[in-house]
């Protein structure tokens, strides 16, 4: 049977990295609901189509567009042993949503991991994040400093703070992620899949936490 796993964390929790170093260690596809809309519009399939059209509203691109990318790119060969899954699902709605879906194919999810950061971790690590304003290149004020003060150690050019990243916007994106997802982290808990992990420590602490409940688990 095939490995899906679900990977759920705050802004700032690392899930991105970690979900790609998952998948390395477990031979598994990362899929990222965020790429997924990427490449679909940026390709222009029929469902970049359709998502780009809410987008460009301002709306919320409906559950039924978003599990239609997810179903074609579980479809494709490198899936077949299942996938490390970021960002997918949001909601109790896609949860169950992506169970039919498992169903179908004859699958299931093996486990849900959830990364758990303090707030005061998150907002540090997020609003002291700088970018080079010539070639994007990131630092971090505390964790990845630049040698001169606001200055990019490679190309010389000013750093500047992204307005996603300022404190008060940092705050907002986890009481947006608390009161989205908090319902979700409840339905997996309760359906025995929730694996709870503490990610406040450094990235490589993380990823070995993260192996080593999902071996437990297997």
């Amino acid at each position: 049977m095939a490995r899906y796993i679900i990977l759920l964390g705050p802004p700032g929790a690392g899930k991105g990295t970690q979900a790609k170093n998952l998948a390395e260690k477990l031979n598994l596809v990362h899929i990222s609901s965020g790429d997924l809309f990427r490449e679909n519009i940026d390709q222009q399939t029929d469902l970049g189509k359709k998502a780009q059209n809410f987008i460009e509203r301002g709306e919320l691109v409906p559950d039924e567009i978003t599990i239609a990318m997810i179903r074609e790119r579980l479809a494709k060969a490198d899936s077949k042993e299942g996938a490390i899954l970021d960002g997918f699902p949001r909601t109790t709605n896609q949860a169950q949503a992506l169970e039919i879906l498992l169903k179908e194919m004859g699958e299931k999810i093996q486990s849900v991991l959830f990364i758990k950061v303090p707030n005061e971790i998150l907002i540090e690590r997020l609003s002291g994040r700088r970018i080079c304003e010539q070639n994007g290149h990131v630092y971090h004020i505390v964790f990845n400093p630049p040698k001169v003060p606001n200055k990019c150690d490679i190309d010389g050019s000013p750093l500047y703070q992204r307005s996603d990243d300022k404190r008060e916007t940092v705050e907002q994106r986890i009481r947006v992620f608390e009161e989205q997802t908090a319902p979700l982290i409840d339905y997996y808990r309760e359906s025995g899949l929730l694996l709870e992990v503490e990610g406040s420590g450094a990235i490589e602490d993380t990823a070995k936490s993260l192996l080593e409940v999902i071996e437990k688990n297997d």
